[in-house]
């Protein structure tokens, strides 16, 4: 799936596009999920690390209540890959969006 590279500024704008609701926040793909309740956003949550352990790329996320705060940046290339890219779109596919 993703690519451990670095993408250029320009790159990362181009594939935003694509994407609904992210953002770039301190240098790294960000989104904020909200859900109905607790539960759902933990199931949401359960869902996503299943699939990102198969891609082996892990969120930065931070859990209250029934929002899901995430951030995402390859840290082994100092920046946002294209693997980051492939595990938001597992997470708005989780979302079901």
């Amino acid at each position: 799936m993703g690519s451990r590279k670095k993408l250029t500024d320009e790159a990362i704008e181009s594939k935003l596009n694509d994407l609904t609701g992210w953002t770039i926040k301190n240098g790294k793909l960000h989104k904020d999920f909200r859900f109905a309740s607790f539960a759902e956003a933990f199931a949401f949550m359960t869902r996503v690390a299943e699939q990102a352990g198969r891609l082996d790329h892990h969120p930065e996320w931070f859990n209250a209540y029934n929002r899901v705060i995430v951030d995402l940046i390859t840290h082994d290339v100092g920046g946002i890959s294209q693997s980051d890219f492939d595990l938001a779109d597992v997470m708005d596919t989780a979302y079901g969006k």
